[in-house]
């Protein structure tokens, strides 16, 4: 005859089985419904990377992503899987594309240049800088600066997986809290004016670029169509427009 330990014991140790089971069979069915989305990430931020950079190697990182989602959600946190998926394959595959180092530090050094060009000219002037104005406080051509601009293709605006300024949060962390605070709310809706605003005082070409590339969500080459310009230069048009935005962005910062 069993003791009432022991039926208690075999009772949890049954349970355990049952519960282990079950955790993999939910993990199995998360990942199969959720693989569509890794898929979706990889297509769209392949759009946005350097021709050698490898879509296969994308779609690995995001899986590894999409593991780390499963594993780690948390409903009580008030977001929705599929949101906290997102940004988690997001975070991963960009993270992956990091330790590549896809943008050589020669170009991130020409960006910075740039962006402080821009900023110093632009708090001389009192007004955004033309092309020629940069390029002369960067004391190179023009040519030579729109090479540096084409060099630039790639460079992103904010990465939400990156930590936030002066803080070792992320982006990612901060919509995992239950409730936002009344601060958070505050600092989203300002950085969302001032976004707003640096995009109002863009060119105008500078300004449908960025509009149907981020809103609508067309590809370069889609763009060219519409605007009937070469990819290669909407591709320009492009990174200046960024690089232009990033150095809004900074001096918001206060960096």
């Amino acid at each position: 005859m069993l003791t009432i330990s022991a039926e208690i014991n075999r009772y949890l140790e049954t349970s355990q089985i049952d519960l282990k089971e079950e955790k993999t069979k939910y993990r199995e069915e998360r990942i199969i419904k959720y693989a569509p989305l890794v898929k979706y990430v990889a297509d769209r931020l392949a759009i946005r990377m350097p021709s050698h950079i490898s879509k296969d190697d994308m779609t690995s990182a995001g899986i590894i992503g999409l593991f780390d989602a499963v594993e780690n959600f948390d409903s009580n946190r008030g977001i929705k899987f599929e949101t906290y998926a997102f940004y988690r394959i997001r975070g991963a595959v960009l993270d992956e594309m990091r330790k590549l180092d896809w943008i050589p530090r020669s170009i991130r050094k020409d960006i910075q240049q740039i962006e402080e060009a821009i900023t110093a000219v632009r708090k001389k002037l009192g007004r955004d800088p033309e092309d020629h104005e940069v390029a002369e406080w960067l004391g190179v051509s023009i040519e030579s600066y729109f090479k540096m601009i084409n060099k630039a293709f790639g460079v992103n605006l904010l990465s939400l997986d990156e930590p936030m300024m002066g803080s070792y949060v992320t982006v990612v962390n901060k919509m995992e809290s239950k409730t936002p605070s009344p601060f958070d709310e505050l600092g989203r809706n300002e950085l969302k004016e001032v976004i707003a605003d640096a995009l109002s005082k863009l060119p105008e070409k500078e300004r449908m670029v960025v509009s149907l590339y981020y809103y609508d969500e067309l590809t370069l080459k889609e763009i060219a169509k519409v605007m009937k310009l070469t990819e290669s230069r909407i591709s320009q048009i492009h990174t200046k427009a960024i690089i232009s935005l990033r150095a809004k962005l900074k001096t918001y910062f206060g960096s």
